[in-house]
């Protein structure tokens, strides 16, 4: 059963048309992901199927009762309610704590808010997560969704496409986030030239169709060209030759990606950026830093000593708020450490992509701009010209010509983002770099980071992002520590989902003002959770405590002779820079350690709860 049908829509906004000719339908229980270009047109196709929009022609259907929540982009909050009127209508806690439903999205998207905070004094992510928990908490029969995981972690993302899963209510939404496509997706619309193209299947499934029809395009194409070169031979000629057709296979999708190298040669590029930043590039040693300044804000490093070398591809994952930005404007030498040292190589030379919008001459132009910092750059084995570089982060043409001053936000994160790569770095700090890009242009970033030679470290909370240029993943756990992800993102919502459920038994309460009734999924208030877990801890006889304690002892002294091997390894392989092959081997070693020591830290975690510690 269809719930809204488009007939012969068009629209357009001044002279440039975004949905021609469209005609389409959401059926029940379908989920489908929009995608394509910034200003293409995947806003205005939801607005329309929401029917906020009225198109220039056609007609817009909707199943009578049709219930529809619609998450825009544009804030819609009355500034003068408070966050229980906005999401709970008012009610008293009563009337809602006993529903799981709705403590499990109050947790996940507002558990840091006082329910009483009026909806002016909040910030813009605080705004959106709020307008987003409200959607979710009643009841409809389509939600669309544009640009849903603006201001989301990585966890919080994960809880989302989780929730909209066991949703029955038909979705659409629009995102450039890769891996909730994939997660929240069963069919994929493209926005393209004014037409929606439609494909079954998530992100990953659309990416394979995609390149199967260009493929059959491109066959069809050189078919054509082909008979036309042997039908002007003809007219040339007098009777056709006699030759053979030439013979077209239809691959699998997958065998478009059966002999696909890896998109990087990691050692190779390691190798480089050796010779480019030498042996050092980051020694902290023995650093405490505080987010707000000496001893103010929350802790984020405690007595931290760690190596970042040459060639490494770090993704730094945390909540928000747990000092991901702290740790980069530290390596960058704009804050300091309230204690410890860092150690910056001589041969550093350093760009760094804040979330500010660094100032940029609103007179010039975009072409202009880019080149008065290189005209030229080298990635691998390639020279492009500023021109060249600008194209493939979507400044076609004229684009290139426009004066800064007009460029949206999008725009200028991009801009800036290609001087900072223009200035031929050897190391990239980026914090939050997809922000406002489309998927063409991460793609297009994706590439042009694959063959950048240096060290990286980037803090995003898009998924696919994060693990496709990145080689390792470390996380802020909250305890002052850069811990080592072996497993990527997926360990780390589990051991963010361990910690919780450690906490909740030890008794700990949750910050918002209802917190005995927002602990977690299961709705468990802490009192409750701490009185079942009293009998466990109380259950050990004094040899069983014991025990533990020494299990615990021998499982820390593993832990550091791993770190110390690890911190050999690391010098090792700045040392081998030129030796392809040792290179290799140790890069294997690295590897196995770091899995042995996430296969202890998960033993000394279990040790540790039993204990209570």
């Amino acid at each position: 059963m269809n719930l809204v049908n488009l007939e012969s829509v068009s629209h357009a906004y001044g002279p440039k048309p975004l949905l021609h000719d469209v005609s389409l339908g959401v059926e029940a229980g379908e989920r489908i992901g929009v995608v394509g270009r910034n200003g293409g047109g995947k806003t205005t196709l939801l607005s329309v199927l929401a029917g906020t929009v009225r198109p220039d022609s056609g007609r817009v259907t909707h199943n009578r009762g049709l219930r529809v929540g619609f998450l825009s982009q544009q804030d819609t909050l009355d500034p003068g309610a408070t966050v229980s009127e906005i999401v709970l209508g008012g009610l008293a806690e009563h009337e809602w704590a006993g529903d799981q439903r709705v403590r499990e999205i109050l947790s996940n998207l507002i558990g840091d808010l006082d329910l009483a905070s009026k909806a002016a004094d909040l910030s813009g992510g605080e705004r959106r997560r709020t307008a987003l928990a409200k959607l979710l908490i009643d009841d409809h029969d389509l939600i669309m969704l544009d640009e849903p995981t603006n201001h989301l972690d990585i966890e919080a993302i994960a809880w989302l496409a989780a929730h909209l899963a066991g949703r029955k209510s038909a979705l659409v939404v629009v995102t450039h986030d890769r891996w909730f496509l994939d997660a929240v997706s069963t069919r994929t619309w493209e926005v393209v030239d004014g037409r929606v193209e439609r494909y079954e299947g998530g992100y990953a499934a659309y990416v394979l169709a995609k390149a199967e029809r260009a493929r059959i395009a491109q066959a069809a194409e050189e078919r054509r060209q082909n008979l036309m070169r042997k039908e002007i031979a003809w007219l040339r000629r007098g009777p056709p030759a006699r030759t053979s057709k030439p013979k077209f296979r239809i691959e699998a999708a997958q065998a478009l990606i059966a002999n696909e190298p890896p998109p990087r040669e990691t050692v190779e590029l390691m190798k480089f950026a050796a010779a480019r930043l030498g042996k050092t590039v980051y020694d902290l040693e023995d650093v405490t830093l505080h987010a707000g300044g000496p001893g103010t804000g929350p802790l984020v490093l405690d007595h931290l000593t760690w190596q970042f070398g040459p060639g490494d591809r770090i993704g730094l994952i945390g909540v928000n708020g747990s000092g991901k930005s702290s740790v980069l404007r530290l390596l960058a030498d704009t804050i300091k450490p309230d204690s410890g040292r860092v150690v910056r190589g001589r041969t550093v030379r350093l760009a760094h992509l804040s979330q500010e919008l660094g100032e940029l001459d609103p007179t010039r132009r975009v072409l202009e701009s880019v080149e008065e910092v290189r005209k030229y750059l080298q990635l691998g084995k390639r020279e492009w010209t500023a021109s060249q570089l600008l194209e493939r982060l979507g400044f076609r043409g004229d684009a290139q010509w426009k004066v800064i001053g007009d460029l949206s936000g999008g725009e200028r994160r991009r801009l800036q983002l290609l001087r900072l790569l223009m200035d031929d770095p050897n190391v990239l700090l980026l914090d939050e770099p997809t922000n406002d890009l489309d998927i063409e242009t991460l793609n297009e970033l994706e590439d042009l980071l694959d063959g950048w030679p240096g060290t990286l470290i980037l803090v995003s909370h898009d998924r696919y992002f994060l693990e496709r240029v990145t080689d390792r993943c470390v996380a802020l756990l909250g305890d002052g520590k850069l811990s080592l992800l072996p497993g990527g993102v997926d360990e780390y919502l589990e051991r963010r989902a361990a910690g919780t459920a450690v906490t909740a038994r030890l008794g700990a309460g949750a910050p918002a003002a209802a917190a005995s009734a927002m602990t977690g999924p299961a709705g468990a208030g802490a009192g409750a959770a701490a009185g079942a877990g009293a009998p466990e801890q109380g259950g050990l006889s004094a040899k069983e405590e014991r025990e533990l304690r020494k299990e615990l002892n021998r499982l820390e002294r593993q832990l550091d002779k791993l770190s110390e091997q690890e911190s050999r390894l690391h010098a090792a392989m700045a040392d081998a820079a030129s030796d392809y092959a040792k290179l290799g081997s140790l890069d294997a070693q690295l590897r196995e350690i770091t899995a042995q020591k996430d296969t202890i830290e998960a033993e000394w975690l279990e040790v540790a709860d039993r204990l209570g510690d």
